[in-house]
């Protein structure tokens, strides 16, 4: 049966029925890469995605099926200019509703409405494709498509979708032109699913995936060798990034409980040198101080001071507050998510900050625009905002204090500590109660803080179920009802039972050292990373971190957990090199090859100078052991023998058994071979001297043809001896021919010059 449904007009030559099937369906995949690879960015609404998964996974069943188009023409066309007039309400009120919360909420709504124009034009033109003009506005749409993925997304799942998409795109475009090609030319039927098809097809399949290849690794030559003088033309636009609650300037009890049952990624912290260095660090993001009873405040903006980058790009803090030798310097490179805070993260005692912090690369003098923003708390912002991924370095110094040190710190605080890091709100007595009970064996403020740490840790427990009405009172209720929470409720209550009993403290928020991926060689922060803790403050050591949560579940790896730390390495590789990688890190790419190839070329040097001195070494070892050995001399003449008798073996021999023969049979005639022996040295004589025998010479012609008189004598007289034993003429004594030849010998060596052979 015919097949139904099929386009008479664009099907291509019937002879060709193998190639238009292998057209199609490569056409269809191509579309639906370009469509996936928007829906993969989750950028979307939810409708959208749904409209999108459901429209593909109908026409995958058609096409599967070979089923024709569903709609027609004109009524596609139809379908088009009807939402061509629906695009500017999608714009004013379906696309603003999705951007709100987005940096800049027109632009992100028209580039919405203008993707779910194109994704809506694609599928209705997917639907009704008949003409060869239709085949190619469907390939134009795809590239749009991916156009509009690398718009809102530069992830690792572009990457995979765009090198899908460049062998798919070679496909079809091979198939079509083959197809173009066809018409009218005459060949042998190719059916698909016959043995010919098959063959055409695999060759087709190699013939893409190789050019694809091709073209990947030349784009990847040439971007990192063309100059990049800025970031991505695309990372002004600053598409909603994940929102932070309990990042801001005030928290509400509770909130991080909802932060961290999110495994997103929010950070990735490479430590320079040993990394278990930093599995006790807390990534400090902002200081809270002021407390009412249910929410943490920070300090107001205008506490905030601006910090200018220097010459080196370098922003210099300075907060160590620690005595020499007290501390070791953290070397680390952040490189922080899309994040709805303007916090940056950081180690304690952070000294130097070096990154770009600014979303517009492209402005004039933008270098020198870039600033940041710190308090007194030492919380660092970036007013610039965390729309986009930023990528700094940092070095912090850490305390390496002992309990013993700081039970020596005196319990004198200056007012303005005693100030802002003493403040409560009116407490429920039996919190003030409890601290005194838990610190009165304590005399010191490190004795009573470090008590106090212990106390929670080992007489509450840690969960994120805190379900139920919301107390009125929810620090006292955490301590003496509920006796169970997260890290707010630890962080909260030491740090008020501190103050309670006149110890300075305050609430920090930020992030735990993360999870170590031993692939990349970095810390991976997730979301359920975030965390508070307690810093309390010591005369002469300043603030010291204390962290009152008890664990929580041990991490159990697995398989899958394995192949994610080689996917989140391979994503911590594409942000660093590919949507980090600027005109500086070009630089150091640059230096680091030169350097490497410098020291590949010593190394290869070295190699041959070691190998050339082990090699002599052994020369001069071997050539002591053959002077003392008695063996030697014997050993090379037997040498030299064997290798002359495996040269000249043979021609030896016969010469020596001819020689020996004329001796031995002195008186007697001359015999075939002893005359061929004796004709041959009176050849090669001639040879030195420049008269060749030619193969077509017979032996008397060539004796005619030596042009000096004395010697064509003796020559035709040999010539004669020689043909009269060989051929049976007159055979002549053995001891003619020898003399003959030893004054030819003899001639020949008086001449002075050889003569000029004809």
């Amino acid at each position: 049966m015919a097949r139904t449904g099929r386009m008479a007009a664009a099907q291509g030559p019937p002879h060709l029925a193998a190639v238009q099937r292998y057209f199609e369906v490569s056409l269809f995949l191509l579309v639906s890469t370009g469509v996936l690879a928007i829906v993969s960015t989750g950028k979307l609404d939810a409708i959208s995605t749904a409209i999108c998964t459901v429209a593909l996974i109908y026409k995958s069943i058609r096409v599967w099926r070979d089923r024709g188009p569903e709609i027609s023409g004109r009524s596609a066309t139809a379908l088009v200019l009807a939402y061509c007039l629906f695009s500017p309400a999608d714009f004013w009120v379906l696309s603003r509703n999705l951007a709100e919360g987005a940096p800049n909420p027109a632009l992100y709504a028209a580039l919405l409405a203008t993707i779910h124009l194109l994704l809506f034009a694609t599928f209705v033109r997917m639907f009704s494709a008949r003409t060869n003009r239709d085949y190619a506005f469907l390939a134009v749409l795809a590239v749009a498509s991916m156009l509009a993925s690398a718009i809102l997304t530069v992830e690792t799942s572009f990457l995979v979708a765009l090198a899908i998409f460049l062998i798919l795109a070679v496909s079809t475009f091979v198939a079509m032109e083959i197809r173009h090609g066809a018409v009218g030319a005459v060949s042998p039927p190719v059916e698909p699913g016959s043995a010919r098809a098959r063959q055409l097809n695999r060759a087709l399949w190699i013939t893409s995936v190789l050019v694809a290849a091709s073209v990947l690794v030349l784009g990847v030559a040439l971007f990192f060798v063309i100059p990049r003088f800025t970031t991505s033309y695309l990372s002004a636009l600053n598409l909603q990034p994940t929102l932070m609650t309990g990042f801001s300037d005030n928290v509400v009890l509770g909130e991080i409980g909802r932060i961290k049952k999110n495994t997103a990624v929010v950070m990735r912290i490479r430590v320079e040198g040993d990394p278990t260095r930093a599995q006790e660090v807390h990534w400090r993001g902002i200081v809270f101080t002021d407390f009412d009873g249910r929410r943490w405040t920070g300090l107001p903006a205008s506490n905030q001071n601006a910090v200018l980058p220097n010459a080196a790009g370098e922003f210099w803090f300075g907060l160590v507050g620690l005595p020499p030798g007290s501390f070791y310097p953290l070397r680390y490179t952040v490189l922080m998510e899309p994040l709805g805070t303007d916090a940056l993260f950081a180690a304690a005692r952070l000294q130097v900050v070096r990154g770009r912090f600014w979303n517009n690369p492209g402005a004039p003098d933008s270098r020198h625009r870039g600033y940041l923003l710190i308090d007194q708390t030492g919380s660092l912002f970036n007013p610039a905002h965390n729309t986009t991924a930023v990528r700094y370095e940092a070095v912090s110094n850490l305390p390496t204090l002992s309990p013993q040190q700081l039970r020596k710190a005196l319990p004198f605080f200056p007012e303005y500590i005693r100030g802002p890091y003493l403040q409560l709100p009116p407490l429920d007595p039996r919190v003030k109660k409890l601290a005194e009970d838990i610190t009165a064996g304590s005399n010191t403020e490190f004795g009573k803080a470090a008590n106090i740490e212990r106390y929670l840790k080992t007489h509450y427990a840690y969960t994120l179920d805190l379900t139920g009405p919301p107390a009125a009172d929810p620090l006292a209720n955490f301590l003496f009802v509920r006796r169970a929470g997260h890290c707010e409720y630890f962080a909260s209550a030491m740090t008020v039972m501190l103050r309670a009993i006149g110890i300075p403290a305050r609430y920090v928020s930020g992030f735990l050292p993360g999870e170590y991926n031993d692939v990349g060689g970095d810390y991976i922060v997730r979301e359920s990373d975030a965390h508070t803790w307690v810093e309390v403050y010591f005369p002469g050591y300043g603030w010291i971190t204390f962290d009152p949560t008890p664990a929580g579940d041990a991490y159990r790896g697995g398989l899958l957990d394995r192949l994610s730390m080689y996917w989140d390495w391979f994503q911590l590789t594409w942000s660093d090199w590919v949507i980090n990688y600027d005109f500086s890190r070009q630089v150091t790419l640059a230096q680091s090859v030169q350097q490497s190839s410098r020291d590949w070329s010593a190394q290869v040097r070295a190699l041959y100078r070691r190998k050339q001195a082990q090699a002599l070494r052994l020369l001069i070892a071997l050539d002591r052991r053959t002077e003392a050995s008695p063996y030697f001399l014997p050993g090379v003449l037997a040498f030299l023998a064997a290798l002359l008798f495996y040269v000249r073996g043979r021609s030896m021999i016969r010469y020596v058994l001819a020689r020996w023969a004329m001796r031995a049979r002195r008186g007697g005639h001359l015999t075939a071979p002893l005359a061929s022996l004796e004709y041959g040295e009176m050849l090669r004589l001639l040879e030195k001297r420049g008269w060749k025998k030619s193969p077509s010479q017979t032996p008397l012609e060539f004796a005619a043809a030596i042009p000096a008189p004395e010697v064509a004598r003796p020559v035709a007289q040999l010539t004669e001896l020689y043909q009269s034993a060989r051929f049976g003429g007159q055979p002549a004594r053995i001891e003619q021919m020898s003399p003959l030849l030893r004054s030819l010998r003899n001639l020949l060596r008086s001449r002075k010059s050889p003569p000029s052979p004809r």
